[in-house]
């Protein structure tokens, strides 16, 4: 039997050999316990202090401010993105362009460097007012009275979002096949039921990934507000040390919140994208599992045969 003809059983095959996967697990271990001993040993972390002002009110009045923030501007971000994506996408020159100058210039500077800018907005525009151009005004106010920090944080977070998710939605959008598009106008499917019924559904496994991983980023971002007086998490354990001298762990407390917060965020990530991501090859952790029942039901039925052919 020559070389070619030699049958391989692959349910015999086995992994080369990797021993540097074992040095860097070795390694890893090491520095895990060396971190679990800091953590457990050292007394600068004053876990006691830390547990005592973990559901203080003042710290659980942040976490109320700092969800409350995240999620106004998304939504602000949410919706304004669209409107920024349907101009962006559109065939008139002037909207493509007007969406494109918005997104360039909200992308293109830092967020705190535009917090700060809204909540100083009383230096540009000392009065605002609404009203008929050249004609009567129906409303006036000063705009430092106006512009407090929670409407600046609002206004500054909504605003940048708007740019990145306007990005995200155009990214999902043109991940959908153009042919699919085209079948669908030649079946005479109006434009909003091939949106809704075509393009989005399919948008979605593209769009659902980076939006919770800007929300994700703006319940973290948040913490920015501390820079204008915004009472969120961050302030509000700012406040607690500045009295009592305790930085260390009044920061592992605003630490521990957020970590909880992007968990549960997560976790509604994870069941969205198993949602939309049904029927895909590509599929997180479900693909993951899928492979290894294919690999038993490959390896049984080998089994089969050979037991068969005995």
């Amino acid at each position: 039997m020559s070389h070619q003809d030699a049958a391989v059983d692959v349910a015999e095959a086995r992994s080369p050999r990797r021993p540097w996967t074992w040095v860097i697990t070795a390694i890893a271990l090491v520095f895990g316990a060396w971190l679990v001993q800091l953590l457990l040993t050292n007394p600068n972390f004053e876990w006691d202090v830390v547990a005592t002002y973990l559901n203080s009110e003042t710290v659980l009045q942040g976490v109320v401010m700092t969800l409350f923030l995240t999620a106004t501007a998304m939504a602000i971000g949410l919706v304004l993105g669209g409107i920024l994506v349907v101009c962006r996408m559109s065939d008139n020159v002037v909207l493509r362009v007007l969406a494109s100058a918005y997104i360039w210039f909200f992308r293109g500077t830092p967020q705190l460097v535009q917090l700060i800018f809204w909540f100083n907005i009383g230096l540009l525009v000392p009065v605002v007012s609404i009203g008929i151009p050249f004609g009567p005004t129906f409303f006036s106010a000063e705009s430092n009275e106006l512009v407090t920090p929670l409407l600046a944080a609002i206004v500054g977070l909504g605003l940048h979002e708007a740019a990145y998710q306007a990005e995200i939605y155009r990214g999902g959008l043109l991940s959908v096949d153009e042919g699919q598009v085209e079948a669908a106008k030649a079946l005479g499917m109006k434009p909003a039921r091939l949106f809704f019924r075509i393009q989005l559904p399919q948008a979605m496994r593209f769009i659902v990934p980076p939006t919770f991983s800007a929300i994700i980023g703006m319940a973290k971002g948040t913490s920015l507000v501390s820079v204008i007086g915004g009472a969120e998490l961050l302030f509000s354990v700012q406040e607690i040390y500045s009295q009592t001298y305790q930085t260390i762990p009044l920061l592992i407390v605003a630490s521990l919140w957020y970590l909880f917060i992007t968990t549960v965020l997560n976790g509604v990530q994870f069941f969205i994208e198993r949602h939309y991501g049904r029927g895909a090859s590509r599929n997180g952790s479900a693909s993951m599992i899928g492979r290894f029942f294919d690999r038993r039901a490959v390896n049984r039925s080998i089994n089969l045969t050979r037991g068969s052919e005995s």
